[in-house]
């Protein structure tokens, strides 16, 4: 498989003090709900892990935090809230307006839409845009 872009040519939109929190589970995991002895992986975040494969030095870019998959998601439920531990989760503040279309909590705007991620990637660091 190519990499593409494996240089980051492009230049960020408005680099904030903060990095974006992008928060992905571990791959390999256990769902006790459906089989105790089958490995899975998330297919969502599986999706915006090969978008880092092809654009690696995003992660520059990026506070990338894997969590486990059974809940509580602890470290997401501080930040976010019990309701909103679904990964992939991408927060980042509230002043970034290449996140305008995320959900508002306090100071800070978050989402864990695939589609609404990976469209924040390509307007924020202008790489390469979900084909329709």
């Amino acid at each position: 498989m190519k990499v593409m872009n494996s240089t980051f040519p492009y230049k960020v939109a408005k680099e904030t003090a903060v990095k974006p929190i992008l928060f992905l589970l571990q791959c390999d995991f256990i769902d006790t709900q459906i089989d105790q002895s089958q490995k899975f992986y998330c297919p969502h975040c599986a999706m915006i892990e090969g978008v880092l494969h092809y654009y690696p030095d995003l992660r520059d870019h990026l506070d990338i935090r894997y969590v486990d998959f059974p809940r509580p998601r602890k470290e997401i439920i501080a930040l976010v809230g019990e309701e909103n531990q679904g990964c992939p989760l991408l927060i980042t503040s509230l002043d970034n307006q290449s996140a305008n279309s995320f959900s508002v909590l306090g100071n800070m705007r978050f989402t864990n839409d695939t589609k609404k991620i990976a469209t924040f990637f390509a307007n924020q660091f202008h790489v390469g845009l979900w084909h329709p």
